[in-house]
């Protein structure tokens, strides 16, 4: 990938990121807290990991559930609020912190 294409990629996954951050605010209850940790954009940009971290754990299999089911109405929220190719998107647990282990980066 060159230099140029990356810097897109990169600048994707950050709005993707901080939009699904809106989103997520937004539309999630208030039985666990869902924090949008970072988004990477794979498979040349068709696709972008948006990694979460749900506290308290127990909660993780149902927000992701929630994020799961939700995968559409956030698509039609990135057309709405992100000038961009919208990729299609998978929310993925990231709660390295909370079981002891660092951050991924």
């Amino acid at each position: 990938m060159s230099e140029g294409s990356r810097k897109q990629a990169d600048r994707a996954a950050e709005i993707v990121a901080h939009e699904a951050a809106q989103f997520i605010q937004r539309e999630a209850g208030s039985e666990s807290l869902i924090t949008v940790i970072r988004a990477q954009s794979v498979a040349h940009g068709d696709r972008m990991l948006v990694f979460v971290s749900v506290y308290p754990i127990e909660k993780a299999r149902a927000a992701l559930n929630f994020l799961e089911r939700q995968r559409e109405a956030f698509s039609d929220y990135l057309k709405q609020h992100a000038r961009m190719r919208l990729p299609r998107v998978d929310f993925m647990l990231d709660n390295g912190e909370q079981l002891g282990e660092p951050a991924k980066s």
